[in-house]
């Protein structure tokens, strides 16, 4: 997979490499997609909490209630 950036953010992501917090620029966009990942997790369980909270969710007994 290859990417385009604008110099200014390749120049920001350089530097970033360079402080020794990540050993290369894969591993920067590694934990740059991990934590998308994550956040995207906590969004959804952030909607799934409000359509609860506004009766739109039900209670499974079982594995059986998902059909």
């Amino acid at each position: 997979m290859n990417i385009s950036l604008p110099q200014q953010m390749a120049s920001l992501v350089r530097d970033e490499v360079n402080t020794g917090k990540y050993g290369s620029i894969s591993e920067f966009f590694r934990e740059l997609v991990r934590e998308w990942i994550k956040q995207k997790a906590i969004n959804d369980v952030k909607a799934s909490l409000k359509e609860y909270k506004q009766g739109k969710g039900r209670v499974l007994r079982s594995l059986a209630d998902l059909r």
